[in-house]
Formats: C-alpha cells, structure tokens, sequence
C-alpha cells in the first residue's frame, strides 16, 4: 500500500513538473503586436515603429505595429487591455489616455486598473507660441497683454479635450486671464490659422511648432518644463518665466494588460531602453525634437497616475465636456 502510494505521487509530481514546463514558456514564444491607437505618420507612430525595429532584433521574434485607430484611441486601448496578459500584445500610450479618464469618456475597460505600464520611452516639453503680429515679447508681456484685453485674444487647440486645448487651459489658469478657446479639427489646422493672425496663442509639442518656430513665422514665449530645451536655448522654462505650475511633456510609452508577470515586463523594459538608448535610437528621437526617458517601469505608471490627477483637475477647473 505505502508503495503504492509513493509511486502514485511519485507520478503525480512528474506530472505536475511536466505541466509546469509547458506553462512556463520562454518569452517571447511568437511575434508580438505592438497596437498605436493613431493613424499612420505621427509621433506616436514613428515613435512605436521606431521601437520595434530594434525590439525584434533584440528579442528574436517578428514585431508587428498594429495602426487600430478610432473613438480617439479607445478602440486600440480597449483591444489592448482585452489582449491576454502574456506579454505579446503591447500598447503604445500618451498624453490622450490619461486625459479621457477625466473627461468622463466613456470606456470599455478602466484606464487605471487594466493596464501594466512598461516604460515612458520618450517625451518633449509643450512650448506657447503666438503669432508675430501680436505685440509681446516675452511670457510676462503677454500676461499682461492679454490681462488688459480679457477676451478679446483667442488661443487655438487641434479640438475640444486633446493636449493643445488642455495646454491653453492650463496656461489661462497659471496666469489668471481671460482667452477664447477655438477648437479646429487637428494641430495643421489650427496653425495654419494661428500664422495667419486668426488666432493669437497655441500650446502644443515642441516637434510640432520647432520647425514654424525656426522659420521665424512663430514667436515662442516659454517651454513648459523646468529648464531650458536644447533646441529652443533662448526660450525661457516656466519656472524661469515665472510659472512654475505650467508644466506638461508630450509623451510616449508603452504598456501591457494587466496581470501581464512582472519578468516579461522587465524583459520588455530593458530591451526597449537599450533600444531607446542606443545611438541610432537617441538620433531618431533627436531628429522628432524628443528626448529618451528609458525608465523603470514604476516610474512609468507614477507618470501615468500624476497625469491623470494633474488633466482630471483641469478639466474639472475648466468644466470641459467631452464631444
């Protein structure tokens, strides 16, 4: 009988160890999709793209970028956080998915529990620009320009709720004043019009207005970041400027579903920061106009949570709707 029963768990054990084999699959076992909720050609694009050509190499499986765009990126996020958390199914994320948790957009799936966030792979300071014609020089003139004309200076975003709108608000709240919002469909909408004296203001991305600022048919007034931007040296930081609260990157990252295990994303983490940190990869951003960040996944999800809080709030401030 005692034999009996030894052999039995004896048998049971190989089982047991056999099945665990087979559970325990080396990652990556198959191509990973890395899903951008946006179309083809933008930063986001050219940022998850960018990732994946040296993400293949360093991890040995086809990477495919998976472009399912829609509902202002729900659809890619939903798709993603539906995914199996194995690790095979990433997501490209930025400023726009934590900004719709506090405009009330409604979601398939909850923007803080369902996701693991994996890295911040990049990021560069929004930058307010205004139209030459309007007459000031420097952050402080315009603050004061636009106190002596409430509502009278209109500011552009590329549409009700995106980061340039977000932008304008938070800048009318640092400063105390008074401007119109005008939303356009997209950011070349909305700078076209800008150059054109039919609005005066626009925060964006600094890739997106360096090259209309390096032409001379944009004045910058300030950087919304804590130091100086390498590629706008004579444009003063917001705490230079006088604002230290008017701060806000445009970022990238990269996240997983939740429940995805904690050594596939510390794979995914350092194979994306040697490829971000490699020198073709730091020239990439370079030429966009952004910076790596490379860092630890931890510190990606603090990102994401304090964007949540800081956009929920001025949304809520602003009382803004979602369209």
């Amino acid at each position: 009988m005692i034999d009996i029963t030894r052999r039995s768990c004896v048998a049971a054990f190989l089982l047991l160890a056999a099945a665990g084999t087979a559970f325990a699959q080396p990652f990556p076992s198959k191509p990973i999709t890395i899903v951008v909720p946006y179309a083809v050609g933008g930063t986001t694009d050219i940022v998850g793209r960018l990732i994946s050509t040296q993400l293949g190499t360093s991890l040995g499986q086809p990477i495919v970028v998976d472009n399912r765009t829609g509902g202002g990126g729900n659809i890619g996020w939903g798709s993603v956080a539906r995914s199996a958390p194995d690790g095979h199914t990433l997501l490209t994320t930025e400023m726009s998915f934590t900004i719709a948790p506090g405009l009330g957009v409604k979601q398939s799936f909850d923007a803080k529990k369902d996701f693991t966030h994996v890295i911040t792979a990049a990021a560069a300071p929004h930058v307010l620009v205004v139209n030459t014609e309007v007459p000031s020089k420097t952050l402080k003139e315009f603050i004061a320009y636009a106190k002596a004309n409430p509502g009278k200076l209109n500011y552009g975003s590329g549409g009700n709720g995106t980061n340039t709108h977000l932008g304008g608000e938070l800048f009318k709240r640092e400063a105390q004043v008074l401007m119109v919002h005008v939303p356009y469909r997209g950011a070349g909408a909305v700078l076209q019009d800008l150059m054109a004296n039919q609005v005066q203001a626009l925060v964006t991305a600094l890739p997106t207005a360096l090259p209309h600022i390096k032409s001379g048919k944009l004045r910058a007034l300030v950087v919304t970041s804590e130091k100086r931007s390498p590629l706008l040296p004579d444009v003063p930081s917001a705490k230079e400027a006088g604002l230290p609260k008017f701060l806000m990157n445009f970022w990238v990252g990269l996240s997983a579903p939740a429940g995805t295990p904690p050594a596939v994303i510390d794979t995914l983490n350092k194979a994306v920061a040697t490829a971000l940190n490699s020198p073709e990869g730091k020239k990439r951003l370079s030429d966009l106009g952004l910076d790596a960040v490379a860092n630890a996944p931890d510190q990606a999800a603090q990102l994401v949570t304090s964007e949540m809080e800081q956009w929920a709030s001025v949304v809520k401030g602003a009382g803004i709707k979602a369209d």
